[in-house]
């Protein structure tokens, strides 16, 4: 069984050493409970277990916590890939809610399983997911001040391969704050979290060049192809230079291998397999 998890890049919020220490607290806590879910839980329930507890955590870009965006609303989306099954699924820009991974999974059993804006909420409604404002203090402050960092590169994932060698991938966001209203991110796209039964990638970072790059659906593509997963990873993260795509990724492939890389250092993650926790924030 593996496991591993990212939190964005420490720029998607201000990064003075009680923060990164937090984060790190929060990503070794997280990875912990997730492991031990998936001691009992196959690949799929485990992402998305551990997304929600991410989208929880108001340390991070996604759920509680999420950005504000140009209009002064919080707009999240976030994807769900069965690698058993090949299912997608996932919700794009919606609003007033706190688990957008939930309904994201709620819509993998369904017809139509990628739905956008209002559409989205009423299908959350529907389906019994109640009102919520994921807004914090800091973000209003963040949105209000206009922050000279105004990029965001912040969001929750997970990959987890679990006891009968099934690979799930998960990721969720808030977006990058300040966006025009409709603006669609990678999170919600095969580009930025894609799965199959060789591997399961989970992006964050730039959506617009994670989406140029079609950064997880190529990794996985290489990886089914034959490619190791570190190889494949470093191949495409390569062919983001031309355009200096600003990019994470994390992955575990189905022999194990569980590997992270950044075109721009810091992205924050923690894997956990029977041996080891390993925090990097």
């Amino acid at each position: 069984m593996k496991l591993i998890i990212h939190g964005g890049f420490f720029s998607e919020s201000r990064t003075n050493h009680e923060v990164k220490k937090a984060k790190q607290e929060a990503l070794k806590e997280i990875v912990e409970q997730g492991y031990k879910h998936l001691a009992s839980h196959n690949a799929l329930e485990t992402v998305v277990y551990v997304v929600r507890l991410l989208e929880d955590c108001d340390l991070f870009n996604a759920g509680t916590g999420s950005q504000i965006q140009s209009d002064g609303k919080i707009r999240m989306s976030a994807s769900l890939m069965d690698g058993k099954s090949l299912r997608f699924s996932g919700v794009i820009n919606i609003e007033d809610v706190k688990n957008p991974i939930c309904i994201a999974r709620k819509l993998l059993d369904q017809e139509d399983k990628v739905l956008s804006g209002g559409g989205a909420q009423n299908y959350a409604r529907e389906n019994g997911f109640k009102y919520y404002n994921p807004e914090i203090p800091q973000r209003r402050w963040e949105y209000e001040k206009k922050l000279s960092d105004s990029i965001r590169l912040g969001t929750v994932g997970c990959v987890a391969l679990d006891m009968n060698g099934d690979l799930a991938a998960a990721t969720s966001t808030g977006g990058k704050g300040f966006e025009i209203p409709g603006r669609v991110s990678d999170s919600a796209t095969a580009a930025g979290n894609y799965c199959n039964k060789f591997a399961g990638i989970s992006c964050t970072g730039v959506g617009e060049d994670i989406v140029s790059g079609a950064v997880a659906t190529k990794i996985v593509t290489r990886v089914t192809d034959g490619m190791l997963l570190s190889p494949a990873t470093e191949k495409t993260l390569n062919e983001l230079k031309p355009f200096d795509g600003f990019a994470g990724v994390i992955g575990i492939s189905a022999h194990g291998d569980i590997y992270h890389a950044d075109t721009h250092p810091y992205m924050v993650w923690a894997s956990h397999d029977e041996n080891q926790i390993e925090v990097f924030a």
